[in-house]
């Protein structure tokens, strides 16, 4: 079992990992061409304000429950469609295991909150 330690930084530790991510999405010229590699290229930049506001909505969540539930559950669902796009463009395996991550942690986390 998770301990109750654990389920309190992950929203933290979540947040900052997508904050980052996002941040890049929005940003980055690099990620153009992963997105267009995914076939998404007319995404990357919701993709990536959703990331921000998602990460966001974590560590406002801690406040008002109904906001962590929304954007970890959003991320989860994001993440899990992150995995099929990987396996959908014959990425490795390995490669989608960050993504899995990321969705297992948000999973918790919404999980929790409910």
């Amino acid at each position: 079992m998770l301990t109750t330690n654990f389920l309190l930084i992950a929203p933290f530790l979540s947040a900052v990992l997508f904050g980052g991510y996002g941040l890049n999405c929005l940003l980055s010229e690099r990620m153009v061409a992963e997105f267009e590699r995914y076939g998404l290229a007319r995404f990357q930049r919701l993709t990536g304000a959703l990331q921000v506001a998602a990460s966001l909505g974590l560590l406002a969540g801690q406040l008002y429950r109904p906001l962590l539930l929304l954007s970890s559950g959003g991320l989860a669902l994001m993440m899990f469609l992150a995995v099929v796009t990987r396996f959908r463009i014959k990425d490795p395996p390995v490669a989608a295991i960050p993504a899995l991550v990321l969705c297992l942690l948000n999973a918790l986390i919404f999980f929790h909150a409910l």
